[in-house]
């Protein structure tokens, strides 16, 4: 028995492609548990609490150790699926590895709780843990056959990014919403779906500027079509206007990734002298780093053409006005797809809030809905899809 578990100790000390996994709390804990149960030495009281922290640590992630670590195996960012990813054999000698390492892993997965106990000098109650089995191999061939859809290292485990301190970190708790969520503006939001799908299809596709008054849903459309394609290899980072200066670096970084990448930045606007203005144009024109065919970015304003305008451009102080203004007009051009959203009229209006009862399962007299549907667009400033939200949401808090 503690033979066993002591060979099993070093396969798991010993990995080399999967080495990354050893940097969670969990796995280490497995790792000092299998040393201490395989030893002959070892104090019980030590091995008991040894045991305890390994299966305190799996309990906040799973109650299944095998289900764990083919998750693990599956997110880990390592040279094998890297190669994979961009078409490249890593050699004879890593593939040997990776063979040898999944099969200690799946062996490693089917540890139970009952084998650990019975090496242990204790007669009170230990907690146990599942060990569903896995074809670790036949698993992560999948895996690596469907690359461009599941992803690897942090790309795997989550879907929506954004940027701080110059590096790409996940949201844990994104926007959740769906297209089937969104009511009118179904023209406009077909025109970004087509587009993204030219995308994950590898075929050329556009950046995309949306414009329009706030509250149109904008950003929303943009976030429902990451959260509908995000099985089918779709990602999506978040870019704030100072940051764009970090896009050539983001965009190297992900340049290789067999994903596909939508760098969305919302509620983008210029005054006309500001540095990010030129960054923006310098990024769209290709010049600062050469478009790749996995990345688009879609940006949202509420402005046509990004850009504050000035009395002083307006009326003439700058003695260059003629170029200025068609500086800030060739910005917006630069896009190749620029789709605007326009406040709805009364008839859309009243259709987005009469769509978004049905789904909350509002049953108000159509008149009474409507009626106060207009009174609460007045008392926002005009008539919106957020309005129609904000308005709906009230209804549910006063009527269930």
């Amino acid at each position: 028995m503690k033979s066993s578990l002591k060979q099993l100790y070093y396969k798991l000390s010993s990995l080399v492609i999967f080495k990354d996994i050893m940097n969670c709390r969990t796995m280490q804990s497995l790792n000092s548990l299998l040393k201490l149960v395989s030893s002959e030495n070892a104090a019980a009281d030590e091995t008991i609490h040894a045991y305890a922290d390994f299966v305190s640590n799996l309990y906040r992630h799973h109650n299944d150790l095998g289900t764990y670590i083919l998750t693990l195996v599956f997110e880990d960012e390592n040279i094998c699926m890297i190669k994979r990813g961009q078409n490249t054999d890593p050699g004879e000698k890593i593939n040997t590895c990776l063979e040898n390492e999944l099969a200690a892993l799946e062996e490693i997965s089917q540890i139970s709780s009952e084998e650990i106990k019975k090496a242990i000098d204790y007669d009170g109650f230990l907690p146990d843990w599942d060990n569903t089995a896995y074809d670790f191999r036949a698993e992560y061939r999948t895996r690596i056959e469907n690359v461009d859809k599941y992803g690897y290292g942090i790309y795997a485990k989550y879907y929506m990014f954004i940027v701080k301190d110059g590096n790409i970190v996940p949201v844990k708790h994104p926007d959740e919403v769906k297209l089937s969520q969104l009511i009118g503006y179904e023209t406009q939001r077909k025109m970004i779906i087509d587009n993204t799908l030219a995308l994950l299809r590898g075929k050329p596709a556009s950046n995309v500027l949306l414009t329009g008054d706030a509250g149109t849903g904008k950003s929303s459309s943009v976030k429902a079509i990451a959260n509908e394609y995000r099985n089918e290899g779709l990602r999506i980072i978040e870019i704030r206007k100072d940051q764009l200066r970090d896009i050539p670096a983001v965009i190297d970084n992900l340049s290789a990734n067999p994903l596909k990448f939508i760098l969305f930045i919302d509620d983008l606007c210029f005054e006309s002298d500001d540095d990010n203005f030129g960054a923006l144009k310098a990024i769209l024109e290709g010049s600062v780093s050469a478009r790749t065919q996995n990345i688009a970015i879609y940006a949202t304003s509420n402005r046509r053409h990004l850009v504050k305008e000035n009395f002083s451009d307006r009326d003439g102080d700058d003695m260059h006005r003629n170029d200025t203004v068609q500086q800030l007009i060739s910005l917006s051009e630069r896009f190749g797809l620029k789709i605007s959203f326009s406040k709805p009229l009364k008839d859309e209006y009243l259709k987005i809030v009469a769509g978004l009862a049905e789904q909350n399962g509002l049953s108000i007299p159509e008149e009474k809905l409507f009626a106060e549907a207009e009174q609460f667009a007045l008392a926002k400033s005009g008539r919106s899809a957020r309005a129609a939200k904000q308005f709906i949401d009230k209804m549910i808090a006063e009527n269930t």
